[in-house]
């Protein structure tokens, strides 16, 4: 029988302090088995004293291990080439986290199995494994932060002709059955601690930054502040066919605010990290923490399958109008990108759920200028273009050629210098046209 080491599967010549590390990460993890006797090399060479190591094991098990993994590890002995090996057989336990009791809930007490390691784990992870394996959802929890005001939310109440007073607070889950402030109540609050961190890049990299910006305070106004900041960025571009002309914004308004919704109300809030979202010349991206909730597939939330890991944070969402129904925003993203060749991209890891939305129209002007004849210099290209729409701008250029900000600007400077082309307004508003 040959013996690898694997992500169940942990070998060891000798009996030392460290296995308890390894029980843990097991028992956090998906379970597996210790043998003690085989050398790292695969070479069984048995264990003496085994009565001495048999009561050792137990020890460290019942004593040196919180919470108790007594009635999911077996300790046995096998024989393997006439000699004998001790076997601890360890389950995935339910009382996650397991940690060493005298290091207690922290990265250097608690331990996961990756690969054939057995690793520390990080406090986001560890608070993880709390709040997954607890009998109350977050949004349930009584908030650290109880000096908490609701001046959004009362404003986005009266905005939205609804009465609010104190009964709200308990028939929203913002308060308690003991009159404490939930966690609900800390994401709704002015002093809520979660953000979302927005970056803005010129090309379809993160080389050059165009604005950056941090979202603060309730995640109602959170909401509000992006989806008005957004607007400043996601613009129209207009096109001819035949006698009429076609207004196209870069992303489709339902698509963009869904994935932001999506990000805010899907998200897990037992990580720190801010919700990012990126803003290239091509596409938009915004990752938020928590993958998939257990049980539930892509295929399955395609077809409109509805889960929430806070659901009294979706009533609140529904109840303003921000979304229509419950299950259905994935599919509509995907609806208002039907007549386009690209389509948004769904990405879902153990801890990240992401979006990307192509920018409908970069896709239209990179096919406009790939179809043009590769024998065409980069001044000729912007004089077509100008004969079709009549005036160009930088940025446009910019991307028109793909080229960078540079580029473009030494490109213009020269067409301009050759008469090719005229300056019109200044400032932001400034753009070409032919002379």
């Amino acid at each position: 029988m040959k013996f690898v080491e694997n992500e169940c599967c942990e070998l060891k010549s000798i009996l030392t302090k460290d296995i308890k590390k390894e029980i843990i990460a097991f028992a956090n993890t998906n379970g597996g088995k210790i043998y003690i006797g085989i050398d790292d090399d695969s070479n069984i060479i048995g264990i003496d004293n085994i009565d001495n190591n048999l009561q050792a094991i137990t020890g460290m098990v019942n004593e040196g291990i919180k919470p108790s993994l007594i009635e999911y590890t077996q300790i046995k002995i096998e024989q393997y080439n006439n000699l004998d090996v001790i076997v601890i057989e360890i389950q995935s336990g339910p009382n996650k986290p397991y940690y060493l009791a005298d290091k207690g809930l922290k990265p250097s007490g608690v331990y996961l199995r990756h690969g054939s390691s057995s690793i520390q784990a990080s406090d986001e992870i560890i608070r993880k494994m709390i709040f997954e394996h607890a009998t109350l959802r977050f949004e349930e929890m009584i908030s650290k932060n109880q000096n908490l005001t609701f001046e959004y939310l009362e404003k986005k109440f009266k905005a939205n002709h609804l009465s609010f007073d104190e009964n709200k607070y308990k028939l929203l889950n913002i308060i308690n059955e003991e009159n404490k402030y939930t966690n609900l109540g800390l994401l709704l609050s002015d002093q809520c601690s979660y953000t979302i961190k927005c970056a803005i890049f010129n090309g379809t990299n993160k080389i050059e930054f165009r604005d950056r910006k941090e979202f603060t305070g309730s995640v109602l106004k959170q909401v509000d502040d992006i989806f008005e900041y957004f607007e400043l960025f996601n613009k129209t571009s207009g096109k001819i066919v035949g006698l009429k002309r076609i207004d196209t914004r870069d992303y489709p308004e339902y698509s963009l605010r869904e994935a932001l919704l999506n990000a805010i109300i899907h998200r897990s809030y037992y990580f720190d990290s801010s919700i990012i979202v990126t803003l290239y010349d091509d596409k938009f991206e915004i990752l938020s923490m928590g993958g998939l909730i257990d049980g539930i597939t892509m295929k399955e939330i395609f077809k409109g399958v509805s889960s929430s890991r806070n659901p009294n944070l979706a009533n609140i969402f529904y109840r303003f109008g921000y979304v229509e129904s419950f299950g259905t925003g994935i599919g509509r993203i995907m609806d208002s990108y039907a007549e386009y060749a690209k389509k948004p991209i769904f990405d879902a890891t153990e801890n990240t759920f992401s979006i990307t939305l192509p920018n409908m129209n970069y896709e239209e002007v990179s096919n406009n200028s790939n179809n043009i004849s590769p024998s065409l210099s980069q001044e000729d290209i912007i004089v077509n273009y100008l004969k079709e729409y009549n005036k160009i701008n930088r940025n446009e250029a910019e991307k028109l050629l793909n080229v960078s900000k540079t580029r473009a600007y030494q490109i213009i400077a020269e067409m301009l210098e050759k008469n090719i082309i005229k300056k019109e307004d200044t400032g932001k508003n400034t753009h070409y046209m032919l002379k």
